[in-house]
């Protein structure tokens, strides 16, 4: 269900060249200034508060009018619903599996958890947190435009006429 919530926001038109460039520049602020997310919260806050200042001020010099709608802003309920199921879902997944794994019942599956988090434990010593956040981004963003571009490219035969 996430995968489907994730594919659906990035298979919009432009989405994952919006999210790859979103992800660059946190990526940039996080690990090449070596700055922390609260940081990065605060500069984007401050950066759109000064656009919207700026705006304001043009709009008003320009008399021109702008209707806010704060009824356009809110989240559909639909949209909430959807966000919170595939947390859920994520959540009660890893824990099944985890629960599963411990009790010892499933040897398999317990050598696979151990592995996996062995690797990301390596990873994690080795590349910090943020490296491995913006390559599964990339990665992310790679992928949906791929899928975009290649149910666009699908020419549809043509309908024989009688």
């Amino acid at each position: 269900m996430s995968l489907a919530f994730t594919h659906g926001i990035l298979s919009k038109s432009g989405m994952p060249m919006v999210v790859m460039i979103c992800g660059t520049l946190v990526y940039y602020h996080c690990v090449v200034r070596h700055t922390t997310l609260v940081s990065l919260i605060c500069d984007v806050l401050i950066v759109l508060l000064c656009s919207l200042a700026v705006l304001g001020l043009m709009f008003r010099k320009l008399n021109v009018s702008v209707p806010v709608d704060p009824l356009e802003w809110q989240v559909s309920q639909k949209t909430a619903d959807n966000i919170s199921a595939s947390m859920a879902n994520t959540i009660g997944a890893a824990e099944s599996v985890f629960r599963v794994a411990a009790s010892g019942h499933d040897k398999k599956l317990l050598c696979k958890v151990v592995v996996v988090l062995y690797v990301l434990s390596v990873v994690g010593r080795a590349i910090s947190g943020a490296t491995v956040v913006y390559a599964g981004l990339c990665l992310a963003s790679v992928l949906a435009l791929i899928s975009k571009l290649s149910t666009d490219s699908i020419c549809q035969p043509p309908s024989l006429s009688r």
